[in-house]
């Protein structure tokens, strides 16, 4: 019934009860009740249909009118992170870029100098900060999962977001339903799975790619797996490939183990955590 049809029924019903009322007592109880029973008749008749339909209806009207709230309060807040989200991505991520390919110009220019290194660090933080605003960007323009128990749910639609956004032929096989992970490390795990899915886009030349998470007993793990042309030499100490190095600091950084395991043909990148 809707929030209209409530408020009419409040406003028609003590009306139609009262002149039916009135209607049966003068036409048929004239000869077997009194004007003074029938006029104390009228009120209790009126509060026993309020208490009973009327009370009932005022709390379907104040159920309707709270979903209402909550649906444009719920849209108001959507409509905000929109908004910001559209303004970290024309201003501060547009400038990041620009930032970004002025420090690869620069650090060209200074090879082989003594502020290479500094170049270097300087490539890594904007890197670092590009990462965190496309992060947030993300975040924002996420919508949450209106579940009563969301946690789960909601990271393995945030995942699913990512790859949507990443390799969208990617295949995800999601079992950590069972596994809690606080604030912090839902944001940790999702921007190390991102990074890894941004890596396999720009270099791996990749033709499959999954995403897999399970968990038992023990341990859980996460798995970014491709059958790309692999990781020539040391990863970590590639020039201009900051991205596993920041992951493997941020799965450090979070207590969780690392690997990364590439050759040509195949290329595993694991984030695991043992269960106490």
């Amino acid at each position: 019934m809707s929030y209209k049809q409530i408020k009419w029924m409040i406003l028609l019903i003590p009306t139609i009860t009262v002149g039916l009322w009135e209607y049966i007592r003068h036409q048929f109880l004239m000869p077997y009740l009194s004007m003074d029973a029938g006029n104390w008749l009228t009120p209790v008749i009126v509060y026993l249909v309020s208490v009973t339909l009327l009370s009932r209806l005022f709390r379907m009207l104040e159920g309707a009118r709270a979903a209402l709230e909550q649906e444009r309060a719920s849209k108001t807040a959507l409509e905000a992170r929109d908004q910001l989200a559209r303004e970290l991505h024309d201003g501060i991520s547009q400038s990041l870029f620009l930032l970004s390919v002025k420090t690869d110009k620069a650090g060209r220019s200074l090879a082989g100098t003594n502020h290479e290194q500094d170049i270097r660090e300087i490539q890594k933080t904007v890197h670092e900060v590009n990462t965190y605003v496309r992060q947030a960007i993300a975040q924002l323009r996420y919508v949450p999962s209106p579940a009563a128990d969301p946690e789960a749910i909601a990271l393995q639609a945030q995942v699913e977001s990512i790859i949507n956004d990443t390799v969208p032929e990617a295949n995800l096989e999601w079992n950590l339903t069972e596994v809690s992970f606080s604030a912090k490390e839902q944001v940790e795990l999702l921007a190390c799975i991102r990074e890894a899915l941004l890596n396999v886009r720009k270099h791996a030349q990749a033709t499959k790619v999954e995403v897999h998470a399970e968990h038992d007993a023990s341990h859980w793990s996460v798995h970014v797996c491709d059958n790309g042309i692999g990781i020539q030499g040391d990863p970590m100490l590639l020039k201009d490939r900051y991205g596993l190095r920041i992951t493997k600091e941020r799965a450090e950084q979070m207590g969780w183990e690392f690997l990364l395991n590439s050759k040509p043909g195949y290329t595993r990148m694991t984030i695991r955590k043992e269960r106490i």
